[in-house]
């Protein structure tokens, strides 16, 4: 299999004249966190989630900035920020639809639902509908293995979903109304 050539040094990253990095954030970040580790590498983590938080994901330009503000490479940052499943390095749908593949979630057959959410939504996984509606994520666990297989649309963890569910629940979220009052099977009781 030959190795495909990519252009890494030649690529432009998205920026604008506004930094991501406000001065609010560094100011919490040298305040709050630095303090805490021996060198200001140690406040990479909560640092990228305060740009997180902020924003709804990371962009480059601010992992560039975050780099200069810490005194690490670039390289640290992306490295730290693309190795975690939890930090979002492109912009995300309004809403986010998280498929566990855990091992519950396989023998249940986690499949056929992320592939009625690709169909339905044309989409594939880690990507976001043309309108920005929808991301379309698989996580390794989320915690509900006796009640496999799930997913959680945003917030709220679907339980013994089926393919059909998992359609109405799509639907229901794209006119504005919540899948939990849809009364059908499988939905969080406790939502």
């Amino acid at each position: 299999m030959p190795w495909i050539a990519k252009d890494s040094a030649g690529a432009s990253i998205e920026t604008r004249t506004e930094p991501y990095l406000t001065q609010s954030i560094k100011d919490k970040v040298t305040t709050t966190y630095i303090p805490r580790y021996e060198k200001t590498k140690g406040a990479l983590i909560p640092t990228l989630h305060e740009i997180q938080h902020k924003y709804g994901w990371i962009p480059h330009q601010a992992m560039m900035e975050i780099a200069e503000f810490l005194d690490i490479s670039p390289g640290e940052v992306i490295d730290t920020a693309s190795f975690y499943e939890e930090f979002w390095l492109n912009r995300k749908g309004e809403h986010v639809i998280a498929v566990c593949r855990s091992i519950a979630c396989e023998i249940c057959d986690h499949s056929k639902i992320t592939e009625c959410a690709k169909s339905k939504l044309g989409i594939d996984i880690g990507q976001t509908t043309d309108d920005a509606k929808f991301t379309l994520v698989e996580l390794e666990c989320l915690g509900s293995c006796g009640t496999a297989p799930v997913a959680l649309m945003d917030e709220t963890l679907h339980e013994q979903l089926t393919p059909e569910r998992l359609d109405q629940i799509i639907d229901a979220v794209r006119k504005g109304q919540s899948p939990d009052n849809l009364g059908a099977e499988g939905s969080n009781p406790g939502a």
